[in-house]
């Protein structure tokens, strides 16, 4: 919470979160994701790295599901099936864009 309250204090247009839940007892995911909701809600754009599928979908408007630095899947949270996103993490075939 410190280091999400230390960025937005500079004032910037986009917030980057890299694994934002790793290590964190399950109480505290819930309350810094409810944060980052309400930090966009208020208007910043904030893009999310996280390997927490659902959560993932649950709190994000659009995702890119990304392996070996490429993109293999992406659309509307709302749309993307968790099943989908696992296996394009894992890298099965059908979802691998050339």
């Amino acid at each position: 919470m410190l280091a999400i309250a230390r960025a937005i204090m500079s004032e910037p247009k986009l917030l980057f979160c890299d694994e934002i839940s790793l290590g964190l007892a399950p109480i505290i995911i819930q309350d810094i994701y409810s944060t980052i909701r309400e930090i966009n809600a208020e208007g910043l754009t904030v893009v999310l790295v996280e390997q927490d599928v659902r959560r993932s979908l649950k709190y994000s408007d659009y995702s890119y599901v990304m392996l070996k630095g490429r993109i293999v899947l992406e659309g509307k949270s709302s749309e993307l099936l968790e099943g989908e996103v696992q296996d394009a993490y894992f890298g099965l075939n059908k979802y691998i864009k050339c």
